[in-house]
């Protein structure tokens, strides 16, 4: 199998099922897009690590790098390698010393964990062959850190609040796991640093 590289573009609530996210994933050297459907948790642990936020404790996909790490147990690359009835197939390639392994996983995990090891994301000409699409307009897929777009400015609740009053409901925001509310006081925070 011939690799592709992928980056990820962002996080969107998805249009086709109610209550879930589609990550978009690019191919790095060129415009096809893989949307891939994914629930809630699976979301909010990949828009946590692509918005830099540290939860107070460690969420399940934390929890699963700090234990790797402890066993000296590295994830080298994540290989999405079957497209099947509208479900991606995706393996974990870990390395333990001389020792090397393939995972299954879920790809929605498989992406989670590759930002935390910040190793690289592949597929296939296949795969992109057959779920690739290009998009025109790229709006609605602002959450990254690959690619960044830009957001019209807008108003917030947050515009009467000082730096100081922000900080403390970013904390407090991160605190209660309220991730989406934590960002929005972040961007406001960056907005006013400009």
């Amino acid at each position: 199998m011939q690799k592709v590289r992928l980056n990820i573009l962002g996080l969107s609530v998805s249009q086709t099922q109610s209550g879930a996210y589609a990550l978009v994933l690019t191919e790095e050297n060129g415009d096809r897009r893989i949307p891939i459907i994914i629930g809630p948790v699976e979301a909010q642990a990949i828009a946590i690590q692509l918005e830099g936020l540290k939860p107070p404790r460690p969420l399940t996909h934390d929890l699963f790098k700090n234990l790797a790490s402890v066993f000296e147990i590295k994830i080298e690359e994540v290989i999405i390698y079957k497209l099947e009835e509208g479900i991606f197939y995706s393996e974990l390639i870990c390395t333990s010393g001389e020792k090397h392994v393939r995972i299954d996983s879920r790809t929605s995990d498989a992406v989670a964990l590759a930002l935390r090891f910040k190793c690289p994301i592949y597929t296939s000409e296949e795969i992109l062959q057959k779920a690739g699409i290009v998009l025109e307009d790229e709006q609605g897929f602002g959450i990254g850190k690959e690619k960044e777009h830009k957001r019209p400015p807008r108003e917030t609740e947050y515009k009467n609040y000082t730096i100081a009053e922000l900080n403390e409901l970013l904390k407090e925001a991160i605190t209660n796991e309220d991730y989406e509310r934590a960002s929005t006081i972040r961007d406001e925070i960056t907005r006013r640093k400009k």
